[in-house]
């Protein structure tokens, strides 16, 4: 799946578990401000299994540095479409976001710590997602300046839920794995466990595409990557995140759109 495409994906995915009225399934509910702030981590968050890939959006985002970092992440975890993509690199996800979000400094000017883990986190992650979605008109200054506000702006308005940020970590990380999923490159889910199917498996037509030569997983459903079916399926996932981030805009400011429409 495309880095845009991941990106919105999990932008609808945050949306779709937060969301209450009406347009989501409210199993993780929090403000419409945290449903806005919250939708724009998570589509960063949906880029960083490809931080494995020398030319993803990732690896662009600092010069020199940020080639240099996806280039040592991508021997350390054997390639693209590797460690990053299984099971295993979920839970280690959890674990780094677990790790960030009790990362907290005391200014002597705040009333409250401040979340300087989340912060960080939180600015490169919407500073990806911007330029992935075309917001920063390819300008990488631009992208880290969206990031800043972004992040700022959760410092401002984050849930109060205080796992949220976990949550919208690994469910981003989880959702790019499941895009990919749906390709035919497919995904070692399993990885460092990479087993083949037995060479019967591999002749029939339809379950190897499923269950690969090289022990790669797929529901190939949407062909090759960047093919007419993905973006096919981008069509109403971008036309659900924008209702969802305009209800969740219209509803910090008291308007009920779902009311309006009815």
């Amino acid at each position: 799946m495309m880095g845009a495409h991941h990106a919105m994906t999990g932008a609808a995915a945050w949306i779709a578990v937060t969301a209450t009225a009406g347009h989501g399934l409210g199993l993780f509910p929090v403000s419409p401000a945290g449903t806005i702030t919250g939708a724009l981590l998570c589509a960063g968050a949906a880029l960083l299994a490809d931080a494995d890939h020398g030319s993803a959006t990732i690896s662009r985002s600092v010069p020199v540095l940020g080639r240099l970092v996806t280039g040592g992440i991508s021997r350390a975890s054997g390639g693209h479409r590797h460690g990053l993509h299984g099971l295993l690199a979920v839970l280690c996800v959890w674990l780094l976001a677990t790790g960030l979000d009790r990362l907290s400094w005391q200014s002597p000017w705040a009333e409250k710590p401040i979340d300087v883990g989340v912060a960080a986190a939180s600015a490169a992650a919407i500073a990806f997602a911007g330029y992935a979605l075309g917001l920063a008109q390819g300008s990488w200054p631009i992208a880290w300046l969206i990031g800043l506000v972004g992040a700022a702006g959760i410092t401002v308005f984050a849930p109060e839920r205080s796992d949220w940020f976990i949550v919208c970590i690994t469910l981003g990380y989880g959702v790019h794995l499941a895009g990919d999923l749906l390709t035919t490159g497919g995904l070692p889910l399993f990885w460092p466990w990479v087993p083949r199917p037995p060479r019967a498996w591999r002749k029939v037509p339809v379950l190897r595409h499923v269950w690969t030569s090289g022990g790669y997983l797929a529901l190939p459903v949407l062909g090759n990557a960047g093919s007419v079916r993905e973006w096919a399926l981008l069509i109403p996932v971008t036309l659900y995140v924008g209702y969802g981030m305009l209800f969740a805009a219209l509803a910090e400011v008291g308007v009920d759109l779902a009311a309006i429409l009815h």
